[in-house]
């Protein structure tokens, strides 16, 4: 680490002397401290106070502009005054029962209504759950037992998905993808039923996907991939996946959980491409605990154990829970056409300012996203999957990411984020203005 980097995580331990305390009384009671593995950084998270609009507030009493927006999920901002009244008026008649209520046909409506594969869908409590179930359904509707899925891609904690998430460069086979654990001790059986392949490489997948075709019960991807920046797949390689995997009667999966903020329809709608099932978590819920699954009628219909017969079980105690129901009803109403068009210029306009300030200050920088979602990558080269991911500056994303909490932004800590509806350019200024002075104090 060098001196100024050194110095950056020196001013911020100055500034969240309560947040150390927090947290190592937390390390008594949870391991490392936490419930949730993403909530951890060098050299210790800060605790959140309170949140208000677009900001966070820190046990410290630091303010932070909030980008990272719980992992994009609050695209209305901290503290609706809309979601808070639903979530208030729910909660005087109840947090949750054994039986349906309205407000999950009110918001399983507005899904269907927006999003083209959805034609039924079914709430969970987690992303993980929506993927982990698309998976299942895939693998009944076929009777094939395989899933190929993306080097690099995230769809959640569930064995399927568990595989070549985050493997170093020293695990990466030279000569393409390979099924990697995420973790000791998974089932070889779980290795051998995964497929990997290398994204936004259509010959590439070709080859891989006709070589298990037979075998394969669907292709999972995020056509906007959240673990590396939120890096688009080309319109040309998402439609020769849709292609291929109709002509060997593989189900095509989007896992929309973060993308579906893209457009009113998700990305499906974006770039045009269909897929037979869709993933959804984050804003659908408005802020609460949610997931939901959901596509074509034949294919959810195997989980529709009114008719009879076999179906797929499917339980959970709070899935569709009405307090998450009406928060996301109420975000929702929010995500007019007219919303999305003002994110996706203050998107481009985020990323063209990012990068200028990076080709200003000489630092070879690239930076991706689309619509609302934008990622940092410190390399001059092009980043269109995860490998060239990989061969970024590490240290220096590291050093951001500190750097801009010091300066009262938040950030992923790789320095991905995504703006919300409260956005302004004043703050889309703040936040370059911000890089700019951090990547000064780091470079000298």
């Amino acid at each position: 680490m060098t001196a100024s980097m050194r110095g950056e995580q020196d001013r911020y331990e100055a500034g969240t002397p309560v947040s150390r305390r927090l947290q190592q009384d937390a390390e008594s009671y949870l391991p490392g401290g936490s419930s949730r593995g993403t909530a951890y950084f060098e050299p210790y998270p800060f605790f959140a106070e309170r949140g208000e609009g677009h900001y966070l507030y820190d046990v410290d009493g630091n303010r932070y502009l909030d980008f990272m927006l719980n992992a994009t999920s609050l695209i209305i901002g901290h503290v609706h005054p809309d979601v808070t009244r639903a979530l208030q008026e729910q909660a005087a008649r109840g947090v949750a029962f054994s039986v349906p209520t309205s407000s999950q046909v009110r918001l399983a409506e507005m899904l269907c209504d927006r999003l083209p594969s959805v034609d039924l869908v079914r709430f969970t409590s987690s992303g993980t759950e929506a993927t982990m179930n698309a998976v299942r359904a895939a693998r009944a509707y076929t009777g094939r037992h395989k899933v190929a899925k993306f080097e690099g891609g995230y769809h959640g904690s569930h064995e399927s998905a568990s595989i070549s998430v985050k493997p170093s460069a020293e695990k990466l086979d030279p000569d393409g993808p390979t099924a990697i654990p995420e973790f000791a001790g998974m089932p070889p059986g779980v290795l051998e039923s995964v497929v990997v392949l290398p994204y936004n490489d259509l010959e590439g997948c070709e080859r891989i996907i006709r070589l298990h075709g037979d075998e394969l019960a669907c292709v999972i991807m995020e056509a906007v991939v959240s673990n590396f920046g939120y890096v688009a797949a080309r319109t040309e390689f998402l439609q020769g996946l849709r292609d291929l995997t109709s002509e060997l009667g593989i189900l095509l999966v989007f896992d929309e959980v973060q993308s579906f903020r893209v457009s009113s329809g998700g990305a499906q709608e974006r770039f045009g491409v269909v897929p037979d099932m869709t993933a959804l978590g984050k804003i659908i819920g408005g802020g609460m605990p949610v997931g939901a699954f959901g596509g074509r009628a034949d294919i959810m219909a195997l989980f529709d154990q009114s008719r009879g017969g076999d179906f797929i079980p499917h339980a959970g105690t709070f899935n569709a829970n009405p307090m998450t129901m009406v928060s996301g009803e109420a975000t929702l109403k929010h995500l007019t056409p007219e919303v999305y068009q003002r994110l996706d210029r203050l998107g481009t306009m985020l990323r063209a300012k990012l990068q200028a300030v990076f080709d200003e200050l000489g630092v070879p920088a690239h930076v991706t996203g689309v619509a609302s979602l934008f990622g940092i990558h410190f390399t001059s080269e092009e980043v269109a999957d995860y490998r060239a991911s990989l061969r970024g500056d590490k240290a220096m994303t590291e050093a951001l990411f500190t750097g801009l909490l010091n300066e009262g932004v938040l950030l992923q800590q790789a320095c991905g984020g995504a703006l919300s509806v409260l956005t302004t350019e004043s703050h889309v200024d703040t936040l370059v203005d911000a890089v700019r002075r951090v990547v000064g104090r780091v470079r000298g």
